[in-house]
């Protein structure tokens, strides 16, 4: 069994702060396009959630990776996507190789005010030319003595304009494009980092995304996080977490908007009879709601086989491929029944479609997914040519 009695104190924490200290004030952030990442981490940060698996030794909880999959899991209650994505990136994507891989002393840096909420960190993955083709990142990071001088740009980097640290990928030599890569805290005030632009997105509007250049940039090697050129191997480990995550918090967002759905067509009237009362619907409902308990038993077998220190590559990936695909079918089944008002921006079904969209893109688009999975399953055409 993945959760026990001893997850219910900190889940019912989490709940109680999600509905006192974000749900009150989404709104407010979905219109302004952004929110006091600062001010909330701080928050959470005191409470002990921003570090839950993390290493004791610096500000950690020191738990197992379960408590970090229920944390990801109570995020989908919060009402919009953008807000829960932004901790996910503080607490599973930009920290998790720092704090497996990383030297005391980065860490102590770095992490250790991640962990308490006294800085907002971000990754630095995606580039205009290569989002989830990694491996041809162009960024690069060229020693100089005892440091490294960066020169490119990232995209879609979220938490991008509000983040202290970055930890960025960069190619630190002109080897294989598998191991020429690195991993590098890098401090957003250092002279030559530019946050050229906050992006207009569809969805995820309270999440700030900024487009970000890198000039001479000039940081400590020290900073790097583990030993150089096994940054591409470092994240793609993050990665299974980030993964995971990400699915993990489109459960309880998904049944927050089959009931909202549910209540909406039961009082809405047409041709004598409510919405709820056709057929079509409910069944409907029913199936997605059986949907998505498929995708949390997937997501906490995979969890289970991760606090046993298994290779979790292909159930995170199924997850994370069957998260993204659910999402885009269930919102545009619900939105439809709500009808003329589910395409108004003043109903949670459209900020559910907009936001969800995002599940098949980042992090890995579908088409990488099953790229990942047929390579698995030995199915790849490039395989069998031996051109992989």
């Amino acid at each position: 069994m993945l959760f026990t009695a001893d997850h219910d104190e900190p889940r019912r924490a989490l709940q109680k702060f999600i509905a006192a200290e974000i749900n009150p004030h989404v709104d407010e952030w979905e219109k302004a396009e952004i929110f006091p990442a600062h001010e909330l981490f701080k928050k959470l940060g005191n409470l002990g959630f921003l570090g839950l698996n993390k290493p004791v030794a610096f500000g950690g909880q020191g738990l197992d990776y379960s408590y970090a999959l229920m944390m990801a899991e109570e995020l989908g209650a919060i009402t919009c996507g953008g807000v829960p994505m932004a901790i996910g990136v503080q607490t599973d994507m930009a920290t998790p190789a720092l704090a497996r891989f990383g030297s005391d002393e980065v860490r102590r840096e770095f992490l250790t005010p991640a962990i308490a909420g006294d800085q907002v960190a971000c990754i630095g993955v995606s580039e205009p030319g290569a989002g989830s083709d990694v491996a041809s990142i162009k960024t690069h990071a060229r020693s100089d003595g005892d440091d490294y001088v960066i020169n490119g740009g990232k995209m879609w980097i979220t938490n991008g304009t509000q983040a202290d640290w970055i930890c960025l990928l960069a190619n630190t030599s002109d080897g294989p494009v598998h191991r020429n890569k690195s991993l590098i805290c890098v401090p957003m005030k250092t002279r030559g980092v530019q946050v050229a632009r906050k992006l207009d997105k569809l969805g995820m509007r309270s999440s700030d995304t900024a487009q970000i250049f890198f000039d001479n940039v000039r940081v400590p090697r020290r900073n790097r996080i583990g030993e150089e050129g096994q940054g591409f191997t470092y994240q793609m480990i993050q990665f299974q977490e980030e993964r995971l995550w990400g699915a993990a918090a489109c459960l309880k967002a998904h049944e927050f908007i089959i009931n909202a759905t549910i209540d909406y067509t039961r009082s809405r009237k047409a041709f004598g009879g409510s919405i709820l009362d056709n057929q079509v619907v409910h069944f409907k409902l029913a199936e997605m709601q059986t949907e998505v308990e498929l995708l949390r038993s997937l997501i906490y077998r995979a969890g289970e086989a991760l606090v046993a220190g298994e290779d979790v590559t292909r159930l995170a990936t199924m997850a994370k491929l069957k998260a993204g695909r659910l999402g885009r079918e269930l919102t545009d089944a619900c939105l439809q029944y709500w009808g003329g008002m589910g395409f108004t921006n003043e109903t949670p079904v459209s900020r559910a479609y907009r936001d969800s969209r995002l599940t098949s893109i980042g992090g890995g688009a579908d088409e990488v997914m099953l790229m990942v999975l047929c390579k698995m399953m030995g199915t790849l055409p490039s395989l069998k040519k031996g051109n992989a």
